[in-house]
C-alpha cells in the first residue's frame, strides 16, 4: 500500500498519509497532511461510500493538496490537509465512529485540524471533539456557507469587471448549477445585483424555491451547459469543466463555488484558448475556510468579512497576471499559492 500511495497520480510530496482503523466502531479512515509550512494542516472530513480503498486514497490526496493551495492563496496561517471516512454517511454513522476518528487525530498531536465536509455534520464533529481539540467549525457561531457564497459573489464581480469592463450585473445571465447552502445564497446575491438566473439541481424543492423567490428559470441537469449565459457558476459537482462541457458552454466567465472544477489541469489552457475567464475554484470559494480559521484560532472576527472580500482583489491580480504572461488563470493561481507555502 505504501508504494501505491507514493505512485498515486495525486501524491504531491504529502508530508504524511495516515490510515486509521478501529475495530469496535468499524472506522476506516485516511488522513492526509499535505503541507504544514504555514501552520497546522486544516481541511474537512468527508464521509463517502467509496467504491474501494484506492478511490478513497485518490480523493484524500487530491483534496488535501487543494486545501494547501486554497489556504495559502487566502493568506491564512494554516496548511492543507483532509480526511476521509470510508462508509455510507446515510447508514454507517455512529457516535463511536467519530469518537474513534477523534482519537486518531489526537495521536497526530495537532498536525491536522478537521471540520465538517461532504457527508459529515456539526453533530458528527461534536463527537470528534469529545476525543480531541483539533476540530474547527464547532458551536453556534454560524454556518460558513454564507461566507463561501460571499467570496463567490465578490469573485464574480472581479471577473465581470475584468472581462466585460463593467461594474454591474444588470442584464447579465448566470447559469448556476447547484442550489445547496452556498449555491442558493450566491444565487440570491446575484439576483439582488441585477442578474438573471438559469438554475439546475437534483433537488426539486430547491428549484421550486429558486423559481418562486428569485424568479429563476429552471433547466434539466445536463442542459445547463447549453444555455445562453454570460457566466457559468458551478456550485455542485467537481470536474464539470471537461472536453464535453467546454465544447458546449456559451458563457465567457466561469465563477462558482464547486471544488476541483477542472477535470484535468489542461482544461485551464482550453478555457484560455476559448476566451473563457476562469476564476480558479480554490481562490473564489475560500470564504468558508476563512471563517472557520478565524474561529478556530480565536482571531477577532471584526476583520473577517473584509478578509473574505479580498478574494475579489486576489482574483483581479490573477486575471491581470494571466493576461500579461499569456498563461491560464489556473497556473497563475497555483504560482501565487506556491510562492507562499513552498520553502
Amino acid at each position: 500500500m505504501t508504494a501505491f500511495v507514493f505512485n498515486e497520480i495525486n501524491f504531491d510530496d504529502h508530508e504524511q498519509v495516515v490510515f486509521a482503523s478501529e475495530a469496535k466502531s468499524g472506522l476506516k479512515a485516511i488522513i492526509a497532511v499535505h503541507n504544514t509550512n504555514l501552520g497546522p494542516a486544516m481541511g474537512g472530513c468527508r464521509m463517502w461510500n467509496y467504491a474501494d480503498e484506492a478511490e478513497a486514497v485518490r480523493d484524500v490526496l487530491r483534496l488535501s493538496r487543494g486545501m494547501t493551495y486554497k489556504n495559502a492563496v487566502a493568506g491564512l496561517p494554516i496548511g492543507g490537509g483532509k480526511s476521509v471516512i470510508i462508509g455510507n454517511p446515510k447508514t454507517d454513522k455512529t457516535p463511536a465512529l467519530f469518537e474513534a476518528l477523534g482519537e486518531a487525530l489526537e495521536r497526530l498531536g495537532g498536525r491536522y485540524v478537521t471540520a465538517e465536509d461532504v457527508g459529515t455534520s456539526p453533530a458528527d464533529m461534536a463527537n470528534v471533539a469529545s476525543k480531541t481539540k483539533y476540530v474547527a467549525g464547532l458551536g453556534d457561531r454560524g454556518d460558513p456557507s454564507p461566507y463561501t457564497a460571499l467570496g463567490c459573489f465578490v469573485g464574480a464581480q472581479a471577473a465581470v469587471k475584468h472581462h466585460f469592463k463593467r461594474d454591474s450585473f444588470d442584464g447579465l445571465t448566470v447559469a448556476l448549477q447547484g442550489l445547496g447552502h452556498v449555491g442558493y445564497d450566491y444565487a440570491r446575491q446575484l439576483k439582488e445585483a441585477g442578474a438573471k438566473l438559469i438554475v439546475t439541481d437534483i433537488d426539486q424543492a430547491a428549484l421550486k424555491r429558486a423559481q418562486e423567490e428569485l424568479g429563476a428559470e429552471v433547466v434539466a441537469i445536463d442542459a445547463i451547459y447549453d444555455v445562453q449565459a454570460d457566466i457559468y457558476a458551478p456550485c455542485a459537482l467537481g470536474a464539470t469543466l471537461n472536453p464535453d462541457t467546454l465544447s458546449r458552454l456559451k458563457a465567457k466567465i466561469v465563477a462558482g463555488g464547486a471544488n476541483n472544477q477542472l477535470a484535468t489541469p489542461e482544461m485551464g489552457e482550453i478555457c484560455r484558448q476559448k476566451g473563457i475567464l476562469y476564476a480558479p475554484d480554490f481562490v473564489i470559494n475560500a470564504g468558508g475556510i476563512i471563517k472557520v480559521c478565524y474561529e478556530y484560532l480565536n482571531t477577532p472576527e471584526d476583520g473577517m468579512v473584509a478578509h473574505v472580500r479580498r478574494i475579489g482583489e486576489t482574483l483581479a491580480e490573477v486575471f491581470a497576471r494571466a493576461d500579461a504572461e499569456g498563461l491560464p488563470t489556473s497556473v497563475i493561481a497555483d504560482r501565487i499559492a506556491e510562492a507562499k507555502f513552498k520553502k
